[in-house]
């Protein structure tokens, strides 16, 4: 049988934890903690060990983005962190994501929506919705508004964690950065969709990186694929 998904809900309003509760306790998802800030929140993935945590930005005492460096910062057994903002472009919401976080929803999200995104972040994928994501990297990558990622600060290491990679790698990384999915990846390289899976499972255990957010961040960041870039292919696979 398999075990209850459980999350932990971090939002300073009672009202947005206790709907986000109802919804998820309707689809079978156990909110085994609240927390109002982040605070509670680092002590409550302590206490609880979730599968997946909703994560407020902006929440007193601790804000959203230290909670979740503090949660990201243990070697193992890390549950994945879901960004909760009502700004799609927000740059906590980037350096969160920078930081580890495995995606982001806007709080007007749809009960459908929130249930599909909590299961598809329990199982190691990322929350990665191509448009809105590509957007927020291409704003605050680089231009004055670096954030660390998991291996730090260090540009010159993130260029070298590249140089491990093999041309089709390389390849797959800057496609994956423009936000196509491992289907639209796999028509565009004429490979098969679990050759695809495979290389962006190598891509991820040669960077170091815990998803797609990541890899998509490192690209732009390390001049793999420049702003503008995206868009381009973004507007060329709409016309097609």
């Amino acid at each position: 049988m398999t075990e209850p998904l459980r999350v932990l809900l971090a939002d300073d309003q009672t009202l947005v934890r206790t709907g986000f509760r109802l919804i998820l306790g309707a689809d079978g998802i156990d909110v085994v903690c609240e927390a109002a800030n982040g605070t509670e929140a680092v002590e409550g993935v302590r206490r609880t060990r979730p599968d997946v945590v909703l994560m407020d930005v902006r929440m007193p005492e601790m804000d959203g983005l230290e909670a979740t460096r503090r949660i990201l910062a243990g070697t193992s057994g890390t549950p994945r962190v879901i960004i909760l903002t009502t700004f799609d472009l927000d740059r906590y919401v980037y350096a969160a994501l920078s930081a580890g976080a495995s995606g982001f929803l806007l709080k007007d999200v749809t009960p459908e929506l929130l249930t599909a995104a909590v299961r598809t972040v329990r199982t190691g994928d990322a929350l990665l919705a191509p448009a809105i994501t590509r957007r927020l990297v291409q704003r605050f990558a680089g231009a004055g508004h670096r954030y660390s990622t998991q291996r730090g600060d260090d540009t010159s290491a993130l260029h070298r964690d590249l140089a491990s990679l093999t041309p089709r790698e390389l390849e797959v990384l800057g496609l994956l950065a423009r936000g196509l999915s491992n289907a639209e990846l796999a028509a565009r390289l004429h490979l098969a969709e679990t050759t695809v899976k495979t290389h962006v499972a190598r891509i991820l255990a040669k960077l170091g990186l815990r998803d797609r957010v990541q890899a998509v961040i490192v690209a732009y960041e390390t001049g793999l694929v420049s702003a503008g870039a995206g868009e381009a292919a973004q507007e060329s696979a709409e016309r097609t």
